[in-house]
């Protein structure tokens, strides 16, 4: 499975490389309701920074946006860090008297912990030198995934979790590993999609969780306990790779916002990875194909299975991931 992956959240680099036209509509709608709902750290940092500079008035109202949301996401953490203080110092004062508590020897504990998650999320919210995980993707979260419609490339930010058609946001909660589209079920499990809706997802890296002792080659230890450690995996030479993906479009999906959603399709790993610790890989197709795989026949299966068997097939380094 694709736990992470490090997306490509640069547009210019779609419009002028893959000649796509950015869907600013999907992006202000996702910018409002993201805003809305308090959800706004579900969208990547380097997602909101892309368009905090306007390059015309098209993208004004999302650079607004971005202003605004990351405003309140900072009054928001600047809040709980006055709030979390406020209960240290009382529960420090009640310890420092006559008679200490259990009560606030727990408030002193909970509240140094909050006080240092909320001070990581400020500096993070108020930090302006880019880092990698700025552009670092989970499950919940949004990318800028590629598309075909009406004989235009399009990109359309959607959900890093696919909602399958026919599906409510309670049988999607059910089934939370949507994000990724086993290669072995593509007619079985993702059959209204496969041949119907494709997307390509641009990743430079990707990470998986995987046991401790798989990833040293090895057995359990006797009375030792499974460990899980991240892995991050690098295409060798260094590149950029068009990630075969499966979407969806769920009308009024999410608080009567259609909700984008997608999944990576993964497959069998190579050697490297799986001596890394890890059962699947994603499916980076060649750009030769790009115009095949966004222009899905239902009626011809086998051509799209060509496309994922003759895939891009680089050497993936592995490194414990920070």
């Amino acid at each position: 499975m694709c736990y992470s992956a490090q997306i490509e959240a640069d547009y210019d680099k779609f419009v002028r490389e893959w000649g796509a036209v950015i869907s600013l509509k999907r992006f202000v709608e996702l910018f409002w309701e993201k805003r809305k709902d308090g959800q706004w750290v579900k969208i990547p940092k380097a997602m909101r920074e892309a368009f905090r500079k306007p390059r015309g008035e098209d993208e004004f109202e999302l650079a607004t946006l971005v202003a605004e949301g990351d405003r309140e996401q900072i009054e928001k953490y600047a809040a709980e860090l006055r709030a979390q203080n406020e209960r240290l110092a009382k529960a420090e004062a009640i310890l420092a008297g006559a008679k200490p508590t259990k009560a606030a020897a727990k408030d002193q504990e909970v509240a140094s912990r909050k006080i240092t998650a909320a001070q990581h999320n400020l500096d993070d919210m108020q930090r302006k030198q880019p880092l990698d995980k700025d552009s670092r993707i989970y499950p919940g979260q949004y990318a800028p995934v590629m598309i075909e419609k009406d004989g235009k490339r399009i990109v359309v930010p959607m959900r890093y979790q696919c909602r399958l058609p026919g599906w409510t946001e309670a049988m999607e909660r059910q089934k939370p590993g949507t994000y990724n589209a086993r290669r072995d079920n593509l007619e079985r499990v993702w059959g209204k999609l496969f041949g119907h809706r494709h997307g390509i997802m641009i990743v430079s890296r990707f990470y998986e969780n995987v046991s401790r002792h798989k990833m040293e080659g090895r057995e359990l230890r006797p009375s030792e306990k499974e460990e899980n450690v991240v892995l991050a995996f690098d295409p060798q030479p260094p590149q950029e790779m068009l990630v075969a993906c499966l979407w969806n479009m769920s009308p009024g999906g999410d608080h009567d916002i259609d909700l984008f959603s997608f999944a990576a399709i993964t497959d069998e790993p190579p050697p490297e990875v799986l001596a890394a610790g890890h059962d699947r890989c994603i499916i980076p197709i060649k750009p030769d194909y790009v115009d095949s795989w966004l222009r899905p026949d239902p009626n011809n299966l086998q051509a799209l299975y060509g496309i994922l068997d003759d895939r891009e097939r680089p050497y993936y380094e592995h490194r414990l991931a920070a």
